[in-house]
């Protein structure tokens, strides 16, 4: 294989499948991670009718053994790993004293927790190679808030301070860590349609995927700390 192996989370559908497929016309070989397999295959059945390469590893971020089983499985079957997109994300937007215990740790565990197990279970293969390149999708509220966004901001501002603290940790060994902070992108990601008039100005899913590439085509001698992305029509 002498396609960059990139893993990328919450890949079935939105930002996630996007950048799949634009990695994979680019010659990268993406390896899609999601929960939704019924999606995935979809997913990776629409980038080999493209007569373009790919594959998918069902897998529930959040589960720490199913992680290192997936990340030691792919490594055995192509002998390294290139790429991590961290994109894997949801939320809940109500009132403080409305969010349930229950929700508060299915964010947290998905969008903080899932990110450093999968992070946690490449670096060491990362430090061996002296190369590898991690990208998180955190969101502009990495660094604003707003009413009704407390679990949300809280896990994205979390985000951002991990990624923030590993780009300096990894950097002696060679491994780039990138982070990209959309503001309003239109996918299904709050559960509405994407046609819905409020969303017709936002980014696309595939504004966000050109970025991802964007920051890996940079030369080796070159790292992206940082893109903040904003639709025109988004204040910010």
């Amino acid at each position: 294989m002498d396609k960059k192996i990139t893993l990328i989370t919450g890949a079935s559908r939105g930002i996630g499948k996007a950048t799949a497929i634009l990695l994979a016309k680019n010659g990268y070989f993406p390896i899609l991670l999601a929960r939704n397999e019924i999606q995935l295959k979809a997913a990776v059945s629409e980038i080999q009718a493209m007569n373009l390469e790919g594959t998918y590893y069902d897998l529930d971020i959040t589960n720490e053994d199913a992680v290192k089983k997936t990340v030691n499985a792919i490594i055995a079957q192509y002998g390294r790993i290139d790429v991590l997109v961290n994109n894997a994300g949801i939320g809940y937007f109500k009132e403080m004293e409305t969010i349930t215990t229950t929700e508060w740790d299915q964010v947290m565990d998905v969008n903080v927790k899932g990110t450093f197990l999968l992070t946690k279970a490449i670096v060491p293969l990362f430090k061996n190679q002296q190369s590898g390149h991690i990208v998180n999708i955190a969101s502009d509220v990495s660094r604003r808030t707003f009413p009704n966004g407390s679990l949300y901001c809280a896990s994205k501002y979390a985000m951002d301070a991990f990624t923030s603290s590993i780009r300096k940790e990894l950097r002696v060994h060679n491994v780039k860590v990138s982070q990209i902070m959309p503001g309003l992108v239109r996918t299904t990601f709050d559960g509405d349609v994407t046609e819905v008039d409020r969303k017709k100005e936002w980014l696309d899913a595939e504004d966000i995927a050109n970025a991802v590439l964007y920051i890996l085509q940079t030369p080796s001698s070159v790292v992206i700390d940082e893109v903040m992305i904003h639709p025109m029509c988004q204040e910010y």
